[in-house]
Formats: C-alpha cells, sequence, structure tokens
C-alpha cells in the first residue's frame, strides 16, 4: 500500500511537470515567432519546480531554459533512525523515540482494529522467536502481531533450542541472522541478550530478561496514556519486588519525567546501577523518584499502582521466603486509602491472589487486560519500526499533561 501511495504520487508530479515544461516550449515558441512581444521569463521558485524520481535528480522548468539547475535535495525518510536498531533497553532511546514507538502502536490499533482495516507491510518478513522462559502474552502478542502485519514467526522453545548448551549463543545468533529478519528472545540471563545483539546482523529484541522488560513498559505507558491522555503528569506508586520490570519502567519514567514512587520489602531494592542511571536522567527530565519501603506511602496521591508477581520462574524454590518477606505488600484498598481519587491498577500477569485482592484485580479500576492486549500493539509497533521507516496516519496522541 505504501509503495502503492509512493506511485500515485510520483504519477501525478510526473504529468504536472510534463504540462508545465510543454506550456514552457508554447511560451518560447511564440517568443520566437512573434518579436515584437519580449520573451517571458518564468518564475524558477517553488511554484514552477517539480521533480520527478527514477534517476532520483532534479528535473524544473528552468533547466528547459538552460538556467541554472539547482542542485538535488535528498529525499528525507521519517524515522529511519529507528531501522534495524536493537530493542534491548529503554535507556537506548530517547523520549521522542518512545513517544515514537507509542504513536505507533496506537496508529496500528486504531487503523486495523478500531477501523478494520488490513495492513501488512511487513509482507514477507519473518521473526524467529527464543523462548528459554514460557509466556501466554509475549508470544502472543508477537505471533499474531507479525501475522496482522503480514509476516511470520517461528517459535523455538525449551524444548527446540537449547541456548548456549547444544549450540554457543554466538553460533545461535548468526544461523538466526541468516533466515530471519528479526530475532525476540525472552531468556534467563541478560547477558544473553547482549551477546545476540552483538552478533547478529538484524534487529533483536529483548522480550523479557533477568535485568529488563522494556516490552512491558511500552505496553503499560500505552494504556495509561489512553485512559490518562497523558503520561507525563500521571504519578506512578510501584509496590512491590525490585525486578526487571521495575528496572524498565524506571528507566522509562526517567526518560519521559514521569514520577514514580517505588517501594519494596528491604532487601529487594532495585539494582543499584540501574538506580542511579535512572535517577541521573530523571535529574535531566524533571521526574521525580522515591524509593523506600513503606507501601501506603508510596501509594499516597499516586494516579497509577502497578505490581509484578512477587514469586518469578525460575525462583520457586524461594517461594515460602518470599511470601514471607512480602508480608504487608498485597495491594487492596486499605493500603490505597490515600492514594489519588481516580487511580488505576496494573499487573503484567499472571497474578497471583496474595499480590492483590479480587476486588481491585476484577473491579472497575482494574486496566489489565486493556494492558495486556496492548503489548501485541506495541510490539507490532516496535518490529515495524525496526524493519521499515514508518510514520502514523492518526495525529500524535498527547503525552503531558496540560
Amino acid at each position: 500500500m505504501m509503495h502503492s501511495i509512493r506511485h500515485i504520487k510520483h504519477l501525478n508530479k510526473l504529468s504536472e511537470h510534463l504540462t508545465k515544461v510543454h506550456l514552457s516550449w508554447i511560451s518560447l515558441s511564440r517568443s520566437f515567432f512573434m518579436k515584437s512581444d519580449p520573451p517571458t521569463t518564468e518564475k524558477t521558485g517553488p511554484t514552477s519546480t517539480t521533480t520527478t524520481s527514477t534517476s532520483n535528480k532534479k528535473v524544473d522548468v528552468a533547466k528547459s531554459q538552460n538556467l541554472k539547475e539547482r542542485p538535488p535535495v535528498p529525499a528525507v525518510k521519517e524515522n529511519e533512525h529507528l531501522v534495524g536498531r536493537d530493542f534491548l533497553s529503554l535507556k537506548n532511546f530517547s523520549a521522542d523515540d518512545i513517544k515514537q514507538f507509542l504513536w505507533t502502536a496506537k496508529d496500528l490499533k486504531t487503523r486495523m482494529k478500531d477501523n478494520g482495516e488490513i495492513f501488512q507491510p511487513l509482507k514477507g518478513k519473518t521473526a524467529a522467536l527464543i523462548f528459554q522462559k514460557r509466556s501466554t502474552r509475549t508470544r502472543l502478542s508477537t505471533e499474531l502481531g507479525i501475522a496482522k502485519l503480514g509476516g511470520h514467526a517461528c517459535f523455538l522453545g525449551p524444548d527446540d533450542i537449547h541456548l548456549g548448551v547444544n549450540e554457543s549463543v554466538k553460533d545461535t545468533s548468526r544461523v538466526l541472522a541468516g533466515m530471519a529478519d528479526v530475532i525476540l528472545a525472552r531468556v534467563y540471563d541478560h547477558e544473553n541478550i547482549l551477546d545476540m545483539a552483538n552478533e547478529a546482523n538484524i534487529p533483536v529484541i529483548n522480550g523479557l530478561s533477568d535485568l529488563l522488560h522494556p516490552l512491558q513498559i511500552l505496553a503499560d505507558f500505552m494504556t495509561l496514556q489512553e485512559y490518562f491522555n497523558y503520561v507525563r503528569g500521571v504519578k506512578i506508586a510501584w509496590i512491590g519486588d525490585g525486578n526487571n520490570i521495575l528496572h524498565s519502567l524506571m528507566y522509562g519514567c526517567a526518560k519521559l519525567g514521569i514520577d514514580l514512587n517505588i517501594a519494596t520489602p528491604a532487601g529487594y531494592e532495585p539494582n543499584p546501577e540501574i538506580t542511579t542511571e535512572a535517577m541521573n536522567i530523571a535529574g535531566k527530565s524533571g521526574a521525580s523518584f522515591n524509593i523506600g519501603h513503606d507501601p501506603v506511602k508510596a501509594a499516597y496521591r499516586a494516579d497509577a499502582i502497578i505490581t509484578d508477581t512477587w514469586v518469578s520462574m525460575g525462583q520457586e524454590e524461594e517461594k515460602q521466603k518470599r511470601l514471607k518477606d512480602f508480608s504487608g505488600f498485597q495491594i487492596n484498598r486499605k493500603m490505597l486509602k490515600e492514594a489519588g481519587g481516580s487511580w488505576v491498577f496494573l499487573h503484567c500477569l499472571p497474578r497471583k491472589q496474595e499480590e492483590v485482592t479480587d476486588d481491585i484485580f476484577y473491579g472497575e479500576e482494574s486496566l489489565v487486560w486493556a494492558e495486556a492486549e496492548n503489548r501485541m500493539w506495541t510490539v507490532m509497533a516496535v518490529m515495524l519500526h525496526q524493519l521499515m521507516p514508518y510514520t502514523p496516519t492518526i495525529p500524535m496522541p498527547k503525552y503531558v499533561r496540560g
């Protein structure tokens, strides 16, 4: 569709150019045969200049009059700087880049869900999905998302590929890069994601690692923007484990200037290095960060309450200790009595009852189902930008309050 639109525009410009050249020839002919009339010099400004495309050279009416030809103007492709880039951490992207991903996600949702448009710009493209850790939302969102865009995904689970065991990460990455157009990996060790990105000459997406989960935060920000009509100005409270999702949330809030309160049990604080980096970024964007151990204090005047599972995959042996350590961190209405007047609740799922009470999880304040759906639209936006320049068709949503 995009190529068809460009082709139509090219034909229109070519037709306009031929018409102007024809009129210019008539004017010159008149001047030759009617010597009493002075020759007409046509303007060489924007209204008399047109560009034809196949040679990427500037051709204008001035050239037909043997005037000096203007230098060619290079074509500028919107968001071309995102093409081919790895999506490993929100730290690596500017605030404008993050907004671009969110804008494109909303654009795709509007075009394909709301308007029922079939839009398949990634026809013929393939994604290799490596999953050391199982997941409902990450797998479905990626497989269905690239299919909606016209591409195809190949899933490689723990029984299909033993990353770094039977074959090195380096060798696996190079094999996949020779066959697929993009790699999404959901792994335990963050170093595996970094090694893939270093070895593969195609874009790599961090579908989750033990350190970061940037895709989840794009979905969270998109969900908050849809509800509040902005994200900067929403006060977020994270109550729970200082884990990979919190790390990515810290980077995202710092980049976009979003205030963030954090409460974790003692001994479960976020990574110190990431905390330092995020707070340095927050100092430049104007975001306020408060980190402590009191969930009631963190929830004070908060607009969005976010938590996650207390026992992640691979931490099963720690379950009993963690349940004891997280006592008093269940999200309930008593805890949130001092929260903002119209607070909402987010959880990346799957959820356990000890983490949040049913009346909140299934209540009117819960946005978890929209949050889960937006995992698809946001990963679609990431893949689309990695594989081609793209400009949304809808106006940019509002991201700053006021």
